[in-house]
């Protein structure tokens, strides 16, 4: 059985970028640009984390995955992949968390 993966999502997002505007969610938040992308990305990232607290497991799953298509989003409006992120999560994973986050420039 083939799991649906977050990369399948970035491929959906990818694929939407030639659709119809009139057809494609997509297509539309792509259109109203990088700004728009993000506020909805951050709106996203708030009901999750309302979701979270309110103890409401269902609820905190819908909105987690609005959080992650959102996301994908916004860094395709940006032109970045989720393969450049998953690079740098590689470099993060060979320190501690903490001397990670230490080594951060301020």
């Amino acid at each position: 059985m083939n799991k649906f993966t977050i990369a399948d999502l970035e491929q959906r997002v990818s694929d939407r970028v030639n659709a119809a505007a009139e057809k494609s969610y997509t297509r539309r938040l792509l259109d109203k640009g990088v700004a728009q992308c993000a506020k909805k990305f951050g709106e996203e990232a708030v009901e999750a984390a309302l979701a979270a607290v309110s103890e409401d497991r269902e609820h905190l799953i819908a909105e987690s995955a609005d959080v992650l298509y959102h996301l994908l989003v916004m860094l395709r409006a940006r032109g970045v992949t989720l393969a450049e992120v998953e690079a740098l999560l590689e470099t993060r994973t060979k320190k501690s968390g903490l001397d990670e986050k230490a080594s951060r420039p301020e």
